[in-house]
């Protein structure tokens, strides 16, 4: 297959001044404008003419800052576990001559599962970034992990896209994964489409998933394979069309394409196909409605702006960052100002200059730039932070917040075969937690514990695989333990008076209220400048989220409402780092006074079982301190949601499974916090205790490991 590249220029200009001499300017933009028109279609009719008679590919690039290139799109396929997602992937690949022959994920050769792990479980890890063109078009494909353990990865990759394909089992239907990424994509407003696999399994029934999809999603669903029910949701969407089509007028199928195409990225339809991955039926179909329906990127040549999604490691250039560019450029050699923490003494951002030492694009290839619309891997950051934003923020088109999908209800103690090896598993965790920095990785150096933010058992498994096979570590793991939250039981006041030892003075008096469940911390101050500097006002506020980092109880401190009410600096004694030593000694005298709220974390539990198991799943629910909210029959199966405590529950999918020996699937997503009824829920100490005064101000001023709070 030959490749003609056309580049032309926009001769308006020279025409609009030839035509203006005999007709008169707005009539010489209306000619030009139909003489453009007319140019457009007789290259679209040649085209055709080439490719069906010659079989040459004509490609219109698009002229960028970089010159000429390929125009492209991100897209992210998403899945319930098990749905099929690598294997369509890979033959995405295959059809569009990327790769000869589709990996199998059994026998560990998917070319998306790049990690030895991956290879050797068989189950996707890190989401992976692919290129391959399409019909003129590049298209950079994000295969997701299909497991809930590894939502942060998920949550991630939804920054770079521009738009979703989402898989659904054809004989399973829709699980209870599948709802929570329907209405994640929904909710950040991407255009997706849905693929229906498995089709060519005899229990299949692709109809059954769209009545189901239409019940329990959306009723925006529209079949691509039926055209007569594609086109009568179509023109049911606009006055014009409808009275068109009732009238018996012919449409044509364009029209009711670029129409679709309207609704899709406008979230009032999703296209539907179906297929088989494995047995490779309906895969051009797929791409074609990925080019037809899906949007491309609306990217800005001129300001930069971009977001740092995903981490990989290469053997040579050592620690590389995934980017996804909305707007700008970046090339080999750029310096950059990065962000290297927070300076102790006045709280103010750090920042560090890096240098750009190489740039790849999605394919793997040094291109030493990147441009406006593409992804790629940046090499010389540093150990820059994932969601790290390049250049302005406000060109992104969305910013999911970390734990939207899923967010870690287990700590748990990772421990080295060898104690001598403590050091190297904190710089392993560190690492590992700059990758996934939902893991809160954190060593307390009052017990001598590394402790780790976990999703659930796979990942546990995964990080003890990787523990060995990355870094050489042998571990084990301590009992699994929930993550309490607290918060204040009623109003009360926090004050605090640093003066001693000179030279010091810092003087803060603080309200603290109980705010409504879910509603977080508000901090607000009616202090003037003239008592406290707008400088000092703002060390206060950047102190809170330490001193609020454990409560009475050592959990972390939520619902409430912090009102700073008085307080003054002195001209001469005050030292910048007062404010943010004081802070989290008022802080923690108004915890004091106003007693302590354990909170547990509460999950609303999603159960799919034959209708036969209806009584036995209430019965666990109950046992488990939970309650059932809502009930739905669907033929021979029932889905039973419920709000059940996450303590009385870490061991209940184990329990399921055997309870329904296979025949079901359960779902957990976090509902929220509540007041725990059980007492003694509580967490040692971190640092030094503010209320310490003695002992804290001395680790003040020493800077301790930071770990002052």
């Amino acid at each position: 297959m030959h490749f003609l590249q056309v580049r032309c220029t926009d001769p308006s200009v020279c025409l609009i001044c030839l035509f203006e001499r005999a007709v008169g300017f707005e009539e010489a933009k209306q000619i030009v404008a139909y003489v453009k028109k007319l140019i457009v279609r007789t290259v679209q009719l040649l085209m055709i003419a080439l490719e069906r008679t010659l079989r040459i590919k004509i490609v219109l690039f698009k002229k960028t800052e970089r010159g000429f290139h390929m125009p492209c799109k991100s897209i992210g396929i998403f899945a319930h576990v098990d749905a099929g997602k690598t294997t369509l992937s890979e033959q995405l690949l295959v059809h569009s001559g990327r790769i000869r022959e589709a990996g199998s994920v059994d026998r560990g050769t998917a070319h998306t599962d790049d990690l030895p792990v991956e290879r050797r479980r068989g189950i996707s890890v890190k989401a992976t970034c692919v290129s391959f063109e399409w019909k003129g078009t590049d298209i950079q494909l994000i295969d997701t992990p299909g497991h809930t353990d590894f939502s942060a990865e998920i949550e991630r990759s939804l920054w770079a896209l521009d738009a979703a394909v989402l898989l659904v089992d054809a004989v399973q239907g829709v699980q209870p994964q599948t709802e929570i990424l329907f209405r994640t994509l929904r909710d950040q407003k991407l255009p997706f489409l849905l693929f229906f696999n498995k089709t060519d399994r005899p229990e299949a029934n692709p109809e059954r998933v769209l009545d189901q999809i239409r019940r329990r999603l959306t009723k925006k669903v529209c079949p691509l394979w039926d055209p007569e029910r594609m086109a009568e949701y179509v023109c049911g969407t606009t006055d014009d069309l409808t009275a068109r089509y009732l009238e018996g007028d012919r449409i044509e199928p364009e029209e009711i394409r670029e129409q679709l195409k309207h609704l899709v990225f406008t979230g009032e339809a999703y296209p539907a196909l179906c297929g088989s991955a494995l047995k490779d039926i309906g895969i051009p179909e797929l791409l074609d409605a990925m080019l037809t329906y899906l949007p491309g990127p609306e990217s800005s040549e001129k300001e930069l702006s971009g977001v740092a999604f995903a981490v990989s490691n290469d053997r040579t250039l050592g620690r590389g960052v995934w980017v996804r560019l909305f707007g700008g450029k970046l090339e080999n050699r750029m310096p950059l100002d990065i962000r290297a923490g927070t300076d102790r003494l006045t709280g103010e951002p750090v920042f560090v200059q890096q240098k750009i030492s190489q740039i790849r694009n999605a394919a793997g290839r040094d291109t030493g730039a990147l441009c406006a619309g593409e992804v790629g891997t940046v090499y010389g950051l540093g150990n820059l932070e994932i969601g790290h934003v390049f250049g302005n923020p406000d060109l992104l088109p969305r910013k999911v917040q970390p734990g939207s999908l899923k967010t870690p209800l287990i700590m748990i103690r990772i421990i080295p075969e060898k104690q001598n090896e403590i050091h190297k598993l904190r710089e392993a965790c560190a690492v590992l937690s700059s990758e996934d920095p939902l893991l809160h990785a954190g060593y307390n150096s009052a017990t001598g514990e590394m402790i780790l933010q976990i999703m659930g058992k796979v990942q546990l498994e995964i990080i003890q695989e990787m523990m060995d096979t990355r870094f050489g570590l042998k571990v084990s793991f301590g009992e699994p333990a929930v993550i309490y939250r607290e918060t204040i039981r009623e109003h009360a006041r926090g004050f605090v008076a640093y003066t001693m030892p000179k030279p010091c003075w810092a003087i803060l008096e603080f309200e603290l209220e109980p705010g409504p469940r879910g509603s977080g911390i508000t901090y607000t101050s009616k202090v003037s400048p003239r008592d406290i500097l707008p400088r000092y006002q703002h060390q206060v506020e950047q102190a809170l989220q330490q001193a609020l980092s454990q409560g009475r109880l050592g959990w972390q401190v939520t619902d409430l409402k912090i009102t700073l009410t008085g307080g003054n600096y002195h001209p001469v004694h005050t030292h910048p780092l007062d404010f943010i030593v004081a802070t989290p000694m008022g802080i923690q005298d108004g915890l004091r006074r106003g007693g302590s709220v354990l909170l547990e974390p509460i999950l609303e539990m999603r159960l799919i079982v034959p209708s036969d198991m209806t009584g036995r799943m209430i019965s666990d629910v109950q046992q488990m301190r939970g309650e059932v909210i809502h009930t739905e029959t669907d033929g021979e199966t029932v889905t039973i949601t419920a709000l059940v405590p996450a303590a009385s529950s870490l061991d209940y999918p184990i329990r399921f499974a055997s309870e329904t020996g296979g025949r079901g699937s359960m779902s957990t997503s976090i509902h929220g916090y509540r007041e725990c009824p059980e007492t003694g829920h509580t967490m040692a100490r971190r640092g030094v205790d503010p209320l310490d005064t003695a002992n804290y101000i001395l680790a003040a001023r020493n800077a301790l490991e930071s770990e002052i709070y």
